[in-house]
């Protein structure tokens, strides 16, 4: 009975949320790992019919077989986000994972990330949200370009050479580069300033900066650092 539910949201993070096929993959993971765990205890219940109490009982059963308080986490927030979905679509009126906790893992967050964690990452964003289409413009193209945090926030629109795949980046003692960029960064740079940045604030002196805040000033590398936590935390990767 679940198949029409794991189509729709297969189909709704690839359309709505633009995820690649391998963040798709994974959040679908999580959604079979919850419908393996009912077929065990023979609960032939659909999502609108799930408790608080059934999510509990198979956070318990996932920790029972030996995965990791991150990974635990992670599939916490895949959940989550299945959810979110079926309330989007109105399949349900009431969310039984919103106060599902998610286990304490006490590791900080790291200086480098594989590729499943960025997938994570900005499998994470939201983008409903103006700050949403700017967060996912910022990761993909730091991801993308291998930038240094104040490379990121110091990078002008003047320094943008979408057509021919490139940027210029001003790194440090004022050393510039030439940098190739990615089709998916380029598509997110074009959506945030055609869409986003265009109804924003400008501040004096800020003109020239890609990534503003919602004051039209550029964003600070405290900032910068704060979105990604926000964002692991979402993810189950602090």
């Amino acid at each position: 009975m679940w198949e029409a539910y794991k189509k729709g949201y297969k189909a709704y993070l690839r359309l709505e949320k633009s995820l690649s096929d391998h963040s798709v993959e994974a959040y679908l993971h999580d959604v079979t790992k919850l419908t393996e765990y009912l077929q065990i205890v023979n609960q032939e219940k659909n999502p609108a019919a799930l408790t608080l109490k059934d999510l509990q009982a198979f956070v318990k059963w996932i920790g029972e077989l030996g995965m990791g308080a991150t990974t635990q986490a992670r599939i916490i927030s895949g959940i989550r986000s299945f959810y979110k979905y079926l309330l989007t679509e109105q399949l349900v009126t009431i969310d039984p994972s919103t106060l599902l906790e998610a286990p304490k893992t006490r590791r900080k967050l790291p200086d480098t990330l594989s590729f499943e964690e960025i997938e994570l990452l900005i499998g994470a964003i939201d983008l409903s949200s103006p700050e949403g289409t700017r967060n996912k413009a910022i990761l993909e193209t730091m991801y993308s370009c291998g930038l240094r945090v104040s490379e990121l926030v110091g990078l002008k629109i003047s320094c943008l050479y979408l057509d021919i795949g490139f940027i210029r980046v001003i790194g440090k003692g004022d050393k510039e580069r030439l940098v190739p960029i990615g089709s998916d960064a380029t598509k997110y740079i074009k959506l945030y300033r055609e869409n986003i940045r265009v109804h924003q604030p400008l501040q004096p002196g800020f003109e020239d900066i890609l990534f503003l805040n919602k004051f039209g000033r550029g964003l600070s590398r405290v900032m910068i650092f704060y979105i990604i936590k926000d964002l692991a935390k979402k993810a189950g990767i602090t």
